[in-house]
């Protein structure tokens, strides 16, 4: 358990760190700025890259939401949820204290800002609304969930998981960025909201709950369908 504690510490906090690290120090630099795109595609590499530098330890969850869904999914025992939700929430804290003291070296800080946090109303990216960003977060999650679990299952081919995993999680964030910056994992919205020069905090209650439901929803989805 102790390395599996500690492969989901560092697999959480690079997620943390590439993902949230792309948005806040190379999304909006002038000219050649990576843009939503780039944050896309970054937040999927971490996954894809710890999944295949430490997945073969813990499973490579970094995501209290993705340790829910597998566990409903009969894919994790119910015995160490609480634990891998620590390990991965302690994680994302750590990345982002890392990444506040790099943005508070830059010249003439007086600030974060956003941080990269999640939000609604107010603190979305373009203004959506509470009930939008349930929505998009508990179906984005769900889905994340069914590839997880299908990619993963025992009929899949073997060693292209991390891919498929890695390109979905892209593929979640150029949907989604524009709604509520893209959540769908309790443990990143944790992390940056603590830092956050905005409302993140007082709306994070909403980036635990819409993942795990959709998580529980993606999971319940997958059984019925009965391929494992």
């Amino acid at each position: 358990m102790p390395s599996k504690l500690m492969a989901e510490f560092f697999g959480t906090f690079w997620l943390v760190l590439g993902g949230c690290g792309s948005a806040v120090l190379a999304a909006g630099v002038a000219d050649v700025g990576i843009g939503w795109l780039g944050v896309s595609f970054a937040f999927g590499l971490t996954v894809l890259t710890m999944a295949y530098a430490v997945g073969h330890i813990s499973g490579g969850h970094f995501n209290p939401a993705v340790s829910l869904g597998l566990m409903i999914g009969g894919r994790f025992p119910a015995k160490d949820l609480i634990s891998y939700w620590i390990a991965q929430v302690i994680g994302a804290i750590a990345a982002a204290a890392v990444l506040y003291l790099i943005v508070s070296g830059a010249p003439g800080f007086e600030g974060v800002g956003g941080f990269a946090s999640n939000g609604y109303g107010e603190a979305s990216p373009e203004g959506y609304s509470m009930m939008s960003a349930l929505v998009i977060e508990i179906v984005m999650t769900a889905f994340f969930i069914i590839v997880i679990l299908g990619a993963t299952s025992n009929f899949a081919p073997d060693g292209f998981a991390p891919i498929a995993i890695g390109l979905c999680l892209t593929l979640i964030h150029l949907i989604s960025i524009p709604v509520t910056n893209t959540s769908v994992n309790p443990a990143r919205s944790t992390g940056v909201a603590l830092f956050a020069d905005a409302p993140a905090l007082g709306q994070l209650w909403l980036f635990w709950v819409a993942p795990l439901i959709g998580a529980a929803i993606g999971a319940l989805i997958w059984q019925a369908m009965g391929d494992d």
